[in-house]
């Protein structure tokens, strides 16, 4: 729908910071949206307003009740974008170290004994929390395996290890590495019925610049996204918990709201930097729909959002124009496989008789920027079972385009002769 509105895709791309060029290497397509999306040029301007204020929260002056307001703003904002009417927003040092955070208040807050559960599929980030706070508690840490061929972890295997006394549960809704969804509905709800007092915690990082988020649908406890990761900056990561979980014991000032999650004085700018991205999901949508509602409209962004990365993903894999895709590429391997349906946004590959650095190189003299995941306490879980020692990872946002893919795809078979020489 992006590209079917005369226009729209060029107004898009001009509300991000540098679209075409890296500041410091020049010209580029940018396709390392996974390790970090492009800065809304809002969220760029707003961080050096609120850097340069001298005043702080709690005071009786103007300046200090104006950043109140844009911390109450921002946090009925995130509420807004997660769809979490209840429980509790807040913000802390990263999306992982909210992970921990969430993680170990349910671990500690849980019924005594049974068994923590979560997936191979997993990022370090929720399955090392995991890891410590059973260990602490004297828990098993359950892991349900993913499917190496897909890529995913399904239902019918969570369904295999859920069992009446799960105390803590987490799902990553999108792997960071291959690029594929999780049913988290489908899977949060086999939790609940089996073990109903389960804590369950959602890695909703690599999915929010994707995608339509619905806490309410879900029926978990918590949620953690990383700002950088969906057009905001560095620097401050989103948590929501549940009303059940937010009574739970956790840090706290003696004698503070015991609601607070929150450590210390935050940074007025990170809530206003997320209201920024709320407003663009809430602009977008309302250029691909006649929605009067902003939660409306932020699902109609994210529904377009989908849609057009589904394009991509589509050009990416199985050709466009007269290029074919990575699908029918000799000595091109995808992770996760070649299928379309349930990847968002993400495409790891390796290329046989190059290495994946070299390839990371190769491309970048074409003006192409990717990344590499290597086999270690990153991407292990998904790269050591099949055996490699690396990949590259090309990761597209909405405001890529199909010609961007089309220049990719030609760079790769370019690569496909270098590595045959």
């Amino acid at each position: 729908m992006i590209t079917t509105i005369p226009g729209l895709m060029d107004r898009v791309r001009d509300r991000f910071a540098h679209v075409e060029a890296c500041p410091f290497e020049g010209p580029r397509i940018f396709f390392e949206n996974a390790g970090g999306a492009l800065r809304l040029k809002s969220v760029i301007a707003t961080s050096s307003d609120y850097a340069g204020y001298p005043d702080n929260q709690g005071r009786d002056n103007p300046a200090s009740k104006a950043l109140m307001a844009a911390i109450d703003r921002g946090r009925a904002d995130m509420r807004l974008f997660l769809n979490a009417p209840g429980g509790e927003v807040f913000v802390g040092e990263s999306g992982t170290e909210v992970l921990f955070r969430l993680i170990r208040t349910a671990a500690l807050g849980a019924e005594q004994g049974g068994v923590m559960l979560g997936s191979t599929l997993e990022h370090p980030a929720s399955r090392s929390a995991m890891a410590r706070w059973a260990g602490v508690t004297g828990r098993s840490h359950v892991l349900v395996p993913h499917d190496d061929a897909k890529g995913t972890v399904s239902l019918n295997a969570y369904l295999e290890a859920i069992t009446p006394d799960v105390r803590v549960a987490t799902i990553v809704q999108t792997s960071p590495v291959t690029g594929m969804a999780v049913d988290v509905p489908a899977i949060a709800a086999a939790i609940r019925d089996r073990a109903p007092g389960a804590f369950i915690i959602i890695d909703g990082i690599q999915h929010a610049s994707h995608g339509q988020i619905d806490c309410a649908a879900y029926g978990a406890d918590g949620y953690a996204v990383s700002p950088y990761k969906v057009f905001s900056r560095h620097g401050y990561g989103l948590g929501w918990a549940s009303d059940r979980l937010t009574s739970c014991a956790k840090e706290q000032i003696v004698d503070g709201p015991d609601r607070a999650w929150e450590l210390g004085t935050r940074d007025a700018g990170a809530y206003a930097t997320f209201s920024d991205v709320v407003d663009y999901f809430d602009w977008l949508g309302g250029e691909v729909s006649d929605a009067s509602d902003r939660r409306a409209r932020v699902e109609a962004a994210g529904q377009a959002i989908h849609d057009h990365e589904a394009r991509l993903m589509q050009a990416m894999l199985n050709g466009t124009g007269n290029l074919r895709g990575l699908a029918e590429m000799p000595g091109v391997t995808v992770i996760g496989g070649i299928g379309t349906d349930g990847r968002e946004g993400v495409v790891s590959l390796t290329l046989e008789g190059m290495d994946a650095g070299a390839l990371v190189t190769f491309l970048a003299t074409r003006g192409i920027r990717v990344h590499i995941r290597k086999n270690d306490h990153y991407c292990g879980n998904i790269l050591g079972p099949l055996g490699l020692a690396d990949c590259i990872r090309v990761s597209v946002c909405h405001y890529n385009t199909e010609a961007e893919v089309a220049r990719f795809l030609t760079a790769m078979e370019e690569a496909i002769v270098r590595s045959r020489l």
